[in-house]
């Protein structure tokens, strides 16, 4: 999606109801770190640091709806429990989420807890309650999506299987789409999607299709016989199938199926993709725009959820930087702001990756700096290079410096492979950056000593190192510059 269109649509999206009607969840991730058996049995001993807790589900798709500008109201199921209460408070916190939860006091509200250490989950723990909702739940369900669909452009159905999602509360949603003309979109890991009748759009996977289809999705060509099928099968007018690093196929009555490339992204956690996939859908549809930017727009979005940490929201600035980072060039894509800086780094960070940190002018880049950076990058996986703006270069080496402007010298750094990160900043010191990025390791040439190092202290207090890397003599940008201002006769005598 070109950067205009999606400021375009990011611009429509205030204000634009989407309902999103399902099973809710209670999402918890308890992340530490494994470092040793357990002696009573073969299985990792998780050490506990920290812990996470947020929606699940339907829950998760009315969040990225509204962390994208969208107003939404979640229609939903809890029971009478401490994580419905948990669901409860957790909907009260978001400004953008109107909660129309359902209490089912015989039943326990949806728990899924995940442990992970690293970036592998190690295990998850469910607790649910899959039987169908029925009697007066399901009556105040049905009530409440009535009520909670006037002004909506959207009606988002989540079915989850674990028993929100009756026949009742079905024609509950199709009844409110045609009254309020709002569209209705399934997402559904049912067999079979023929009992949600003739809703505008259902949204499977690759997998959820070959197994309501009995056909196979492997190529573009069975998944196109799979939805050609599949639409003999359903009365839905349309079907899209989301098929991971193959994209997305859309098939429509009565016109041939499209088939949608996604970039290639670095996949860090698919949880959730698939909410923030048919919430972004959604809400480009909520917003009036075609079926074709919907799709553009949800990529997106789904392309930056999978760089994140368990079910993830995305903000329109992210989406903004996405689509600018889709059009650059791969050293362009490693200048980076602060802010992408901190982000990049607990991605590295969840992975077990060493973190180095090091800065400077780099004026006009010679042997020694190649040779600096390599060192450096070989005491850690990811080096970040923070880089002097041209204000501060000044400031620091008087009239005439820098010779190259920011923008060339940030290129140059990050046209190495030694180099992961630049990151430019305009203070005297990188001090900002280093408390921002809490690196593993300091690297500093050592013609410094490390007491001299701006930031020393504050490494070593979270664990960190400082290191002094060896300089290759003969070599500066001051020299260089020196060589270069003298006269043609020097030049030639020398």
């Amino acid at each position: 999606m070109d950067l205009s269109a999606l400021q375009h649509l990011l611009g429509l999206a205030p204000g634009r109801r989407v309902v999103c009607v399902g099973d809710v969840m209670v999402d918890r991730f308890v992340y530490g770190d494994v470092s040793r058996i357990s002696p009573e049995a073969p299985i990792p001993v998780l050490a506990r640091t920290r812990e996470n807790v947020m929606l699940g589900a339907a829950g998760n798709v009315a969040r990225n709806v509204a962390a994208l500008g969208g107003s939404v109201s979640l229609v939903g199921l809890i029971g009478g429990d401490g994580e419905g209460h948990e669901a409860m408070r957790l909907v009260g916190e978001e400004a953008d989420i109107e909660g129309y939860l359902v209490t089912d006091p015989s039943r326990p509200t949806t728990l899924k807890t995940r442990y992970v250490s690293g970036q592998q989950q190690l295990l998850r723990v469910d607790l649910e309650e899959s039987r169908p909702v029925e009697g007066d739940c399901e009556q105040r369900l049905v009530r409440t999506i009535r009520d909670a669909a006037h002004g909506a452009g959207v009606i988002l159905l989540s079915d989850y299987g674990k028993g929100v999602v009756t026949d009742a509360v079905i024609a509950a949603c199709r009844e409110a789409a045609a009254s309020s003309g709002a569209k209705l979109v399934v997402d559904s890991k049912a067999r079979s999607f023929a009992r949600y009748g003739a809703v505008d759009l259902i949204k499977p996977n690759a997998l959820e299709l070959a197994h309501a289809t009995d056909r196979p999705t492997g190529t573009d060509a069975e998944v196109e016989a799979a939805l050609a099928h599949a639409l003999g099968l359903w009365e839905a007018r349309a079907v899209l199938v989301t098929r991971a690093a193959k994209g997305i196929s859309l098939a429509v009555r009565g016109e041939p199926v499209r088939h949608f490339p996604t970039a290639s992204r670095e996949v860090f956690d698919v949880s959730g993709a698939g909410d923030t996939t048919l919430a972004a859908l959604g809400l480009a549809l909520a917003a009036e725009a075609s079926l074709e930017e919907a799709i553009a727009f949800a990529q997106l979005a789904a392309g930056v959820a999978v760089g994140k940490v368990g079910t993830a929201t995305v903000s329109p600035e992210e989406l903004v930087e996405a689509a600018i980072t889709a059009h650059l060039a791969p050293a362009e894509a490693k200048v980076a702001t602060l802010q992408r800086m901190v982000d990049e780094v607990a991605r590295w960070r969840a992975k077990g990756l060493r973190v180095g940190f090091t800065n400077g002018c780099f004026d006009i880049l010679h042997k020694g700096h190649v040779a600096y950076l390599g060192q450096a990058r070989a005491w850690c996986d990811r080096l970040i290079v923070g880089l002097n703006s041209d204000a501060s270069v000044r400031a620091l080496k008087g009239d005439g410096r820098p010779v190259n402007d920011l923008e060339s010298r940030a290129l140059v750094l990050a046209g190495l492979g030694s180099v992961d990160l630049v990151v430019p900043f305009e203070e005297q010191t990188p001090l900002k950056l280093i408390e921002a990025a809490r690196p593993d390791v300091l690297i500093k040439g050592a013609d410094y000593s490390e007491d001299q190092v701006v930031g020393a202290k504050e490494v070593r207090s979270w664990g960190g190192e400082v290191r002094l890397a060896e300089i290759v003599e003969g070599y500066s940008t001051t020299a260089a510059i020196r060589r270069m201002s003298r006269p043609a006769s020097d030049k030639e005598q020398a």
